[in-house]
């Protein structure tokens, strides 16, 4: 088996030990996370959707200051949302009883929520002056001259496809890497275009498609939970996995109390929705993502005209200690969850893919040995 061979390159222009990488988790992921998983020799890192440039100049050099190891960043690249007062006050009345239940109103407006990075110059400015070793796009691509202006600052590129034309248009750009993201995944999908229809193809067939259709190397994401699916996709072709919801449980995740006892419930389910923040994603089954199942239920508003919206319900169901309206973003393989340490989770992670490496190598044997025997009699 030569899967970690052809991991070779990737590994090298990402700085990384193992082809093992944290998915960077807006909101959740923190630098004690980011360090503890670049330490231990994967990629750690952070999400800096939703911050403004300074607050994400801060993450970073806090991270730096746990790590001198290389971690990844990961920004943005939606299309800014079309105003429709029509509809945003349409949705915040179907959610004005869910409020009421708090003794709270929803807002009177919906504003913009955080800038993409397709038009935060500022953002830009401030990764090229703090140069991660890694950058990541979400949702889209920003415009080309700022990829080129990062990559001639030494920084490694990449970015998510949810399918064929979306993973073309990341070649065609000059990426280094794309994140093939199934549809097991926790949290946003990564679509160029949410107004598309989704194919929802799942990890294993989107990465035979990708290396079918893309010299890139390909990082699988989507209910990867253990070092078992790393040694599968790897044999598949992939050079790298990417773990989200796997280290939401781990010690340095912002995970509340509420949201790790739903990770670790062996009864959470998962379903898609776009009720809480206007774009589909998956998260665990709640009041919140039932709201979106409701026949009833009107348009919800673009992203993230929504997250605010549900930002607010969700603080004022907290404020009176219920996380029924949270958005608990996990991934279809939830119930594999395992709480400790990053860094142990993944030196787990590593004897767990070695092992089973070991064995598809040894089964391999096997097989060939069975093959030979056959062909004699």
């Amino acid at each position: 088996m030569g899967t970690i061979e052809n991991s070779t390159n990737l590994l090298t222009k990402l700085g990384i030990a193992v082809p093992i990488i944290q998915a960077p988790m807006a909101g959740w992921a923190t630098p004690a996370l980011a360090a503890a998983v670049s330490g231990a020799g994967a990629l750690g890192a952070l999400g800096l959707g939703g911050t403004t440039a300074e607050s994400a100049r801060a993450l970073i050099r806090e991270t730096r200051l746990l790590t001198d190891r290389p971690f990844s960043v990961n920004v943005f690249c939606h299309v800014r949302p079309v105003a429709d007062p029509a509809r945003e006050a349409r949705w915040l009345t179907y959610l004005k009883p869910h409020f009421a239940r708090f003794h709270a109103q929803p807002p009177t407006a919906l504003g913009a929520g955080y800038a993409s990075f397709v038009d935060d110059d500022a953002m830009l400015t401030m990764l090229l002056e703090e140069r991660p070793a890694v950058v990541s796009f979400h949702f889209g691509l920003p415009p080309s001259q700022k990829i080129a202006a990062l990559r001639n600052a030494g920084i490694v590129l990449m970015a998510t496809a949810t399918n064929s034309d979306e993973a073309g248009q990341i070649a065609a750009a000059g990426i280094d890497a794309i994140v093939a993201q199934g549809i097991e995944a926790g949290g946003h999908r990564g679509m160029f275009d949410p107004a598309l229809a989704d194919e929802r193809l799942g990890s294993m067939a989107l990465v035979r498609l990708l290396l079918r259709e893309t010299s890139l190397p390909v990082i699988v994401a989507g209910g990867i939970m253990d070092g078992a699916c790393i040694a599968a996709m790897l044999a598949l072709g992939a050079q790298a996995a990417q773990f989200g919801t796997a280290f939401l449980t781990t010690a340095e995740s912002a995970a509340n109390e509420a949201d790790r006892a739903a990770l670790l419930d062996r009864r959470s389910r998962t379903v898609l929705t776009r009720a809480i923040s206007g774009r589909p994603a998956r998260a665990i089954e709640n009041h919140f993502t039932k709201l979106g199942q409701d026949p009833d239920c009107p348009p919800v508003p673009e992203f993230p005209l929504a997250f605010a919206a549900g930002k607010a319900l969700n603080a004022a169901a907290q404020a009176h200690g219920s996380s029924e309206y949270a958005a608990q973003w996990a991934g279809q393989a939830v119930r594999l969850s395992r709480a400790m340490p990053a860094a142990d989770l993944v030196a787990i992670l590593v004897h767990e893919m070695v092992c089973s490496i070991t064995s598809l190598s040894a089964d391999s044997l096997s097989l060939s040995d069975f093959g030979a025997s056959k062909s004699t009699t």
